[in-house]
């Protein structure tokens, strides 16, 4: 099971997105109050988990699989893309003004990511051994800490994967407007709603 979810997650990511996406258009919001406040914030938090993604891109492009990166927001914790998908996740939730939603996203990354992280860091402990392991002494699994910040001067790029892994991190916006698109046609009465949410 744990092989099955840590194998598939970008598509079952993709196809509860899908299915969220579903869950809204046809509900009614029942939340009065603080919507504003909720978008706000989840703007925030998406800035946030963008510029993070792509900071996290411009270090692992074309490294991922050959060389154990630790610099940058690598050397501040071991998961730093899970880390900003989580807030960018959170953010996106907080954007459909809907307290069920963003919700049921985080659950669904506290159900799926860990299981995702624990494959990654024994394939990690596996090939590069006690150079990860001294590497999981010093930084922390998941919650930055960035005293122990290091960058180099220079770090050459995979142009090619950096441009998609940009694109993956802009999507948190398009999640966004589509939010915002379907939340107006409900408002037309385009869509109908069949159950209420908060």
């Amino acid at each position: 099971m744990m092989k099955f979810v840590a194998r598939y997650r970008t598509k079952f990511s993709r196809a509860m997105g899908c299915a969220l996406v579903f869950f809204f258009a046809v509900s009614d919001k029942k939340l009065t109050g603080g919507g504003q406040i909720m978008f706000a914030t989840g703007c925030v938090l998406v800035g946030y988990a963008i510029a993070g993604r792509l900071w996290c891109a411009s270090y692992i492009a074309g490294y991922k699989t050959n060389r154990l990166v630790m610099e940058g927001p690598y050397s501040i914790c071991r998961n730093p893309l899970y880390f900003f998908s989580l807030l960018g996740g959170i953010g996106a939730g907080l954007c459909s003004k809907s307290l069920t939603i963003t919700a049921i996203i985080f659950t669904a990354f506290v159900v799926i990511y860990p299981i995702t992280i624990g494959a990654e860091e024994r394939k990690l402990s596996v090939k590069f051994q006690e150079a990860y392991a001294r590497y999981k002494e010093d930084v922390p699994r998941f919650i930055p800490k960035y005293s122990k910040l290091r960058e180099p001067a220079e770090y050459t790029v995979n142009a090619k994967t950096y441009r998609q892994e940009a694109i993956d991190a802009i999507c948190f916006v398009w999640i966004i407007a589509l939010f915002e698109f379907v939340n107006a046609l409900i408002e037309m009465q385009i869509i109908p709603t069949y159950f209420s949410i908060y």
